[in-house]
C-alpha cells in the first residue's frame, strides 16, 4: 500500500514538473508569414462604455476611462463581463478601478475634459490597451507640473490578430490633460518596471530586449536601463549603464 501511494505521489510531482516546463505564450513573433493573418473580428456582443469621470486632487481635468464591456447569456440570465470584472452574480458596467492616484483596467482609450468646459478629447486614435494610468502627485507638488504615466500595449507583437496583454507592454507619458502623449520605451522591448524619483525629477524604467529572437523574454536576453528628465522640454528617454 505504501509503494502504491509513493508511486502516485511521484506521478503527481512529475505531472507538476511537466506543466511548469510548458512554454509560455511568446510575446513576439518573427514569422513573416504570420503578418498576413487577418485581424480578429470585432466582438458584436460587446459594447463600449465609459466609467464615471475621475478627478485627481489638485487638477482641473476630468478623466473618462473607456473600455469594452462583453455581454453574454447563460441559463437565461444576462451577465456582464467587463475587462476588469468577470462575475455572473454581480451585474456591473464598470471597466476600470482606481485608487487615489492610479487608474487600472484594460482600457481602449481615456478621454479628458477640462472642468467647466463641455468638450471632451481622446488620448489617442490608435488601437491600444491601457493597463494603468498613474498621476505623478509628488512630482506635481514639487514642480507644479502634472503628468500621467501609462503602461499599455500598442501593437500585436505576437501576430495572433489581437492587441492584448499577451503582447509587449510599453511605457508612455502625457500631460495631465492627455497632451503630448509620448512613448518612452523602445519598440519590441518589454517593460519590466518603472519608478519616479522626486528628488531628481526623473522617471526611471527598465526594459528587456529579445536578443536571441526566440519570441520570449528570458535570462539570455538583455536588460536596458533608462531615465527621463521630466522637466526637459523634449521627452526623450536616456539609456544608462549601471551594471557595466
Amino acid at each position: 500500500m505504501k509503494n502504491i501511494s509513493k508511486h502516485i505521489i511521484l506521478a503527481f510531482v512529475a505531472l507538476l514538473v511537466s506543466c511548469n516546463q510548458e512554454k509560455a505564450t511568446p510575446k513576439v513573433s518573427y514569422d513573416t508569414n504570420a503578418m498576413a493573418k487577418p485581424v480578429a473580428k470585432t466582438d458584436t456582443s460587446s459594447i463600449k462604455v465609459a466609467d464615471l469621470p475621475i478627478n485627481f486632487t489638485g487638477t482641473n481635468i476630468l478623466i473618462h476611462p473607456i473600455g469594452d464591456l462583453s455581454i453574454y447569456s447563460r441559463d437565461k440570465n444576462v451577465a456582464y463581463d467587463s475587462s476588469s470584472y468577470k462575475s455572473e452574480s454581480q451585474q456591473s458596467f464598470t471597466v476600470s478601478d482606481n485608487n487615489q492616484y492610479e487608474i487600472t483596467g484594460y482600457l481602449q482609450n481615456i478621454k479628458f475634459q477640462e472642468i467647466g468646459k463641455d468638450s471632451i478629447k481622446s488620448l489617442t486614435n490608435k488601437k491600444i490597451l491601457i493597463e494603468t494610468a498613474t498621476y505623478l502627485k509628488n512630482t506635481a507638488d514639487k514642480t507644479k507640473k502634472q503628468f500621467l504615466v501609462y503602461t499599455l500595449t500598442d501593437a500585436d507583437t505576437n501576430k495572433d490578430g489581437i492587441t492584448n496583454s499577451n503582447d509587449i507592454k510599453s511605457l508612455y507619458i502625457s500631460a495631465i490633460n492627455g497632451d503630448n502623449f509620448t512613448k518612452l520605451s523602445q519598440d519590441f522591448q518589454e517593460l519590466i518596471n518603472w519608478n519616479c524619483m522626486e528628488s531628481t525629477s526623473r522617471l526611471y524604467f527598465r526594459t528587456i530586449e529579445d536578443i536571441n529572437k526566440n519570441g520570449a523574454f528570458d535570462k539570455e536576453d538583455k536588460v536596458h536601463y533608462h531615465y527621463l528628465d521630466l522637466l526637459s522640454k523634449e521627452w526623450k528617454a536616456q539609456e544608462y549603464f549601471p551594471v557595466n
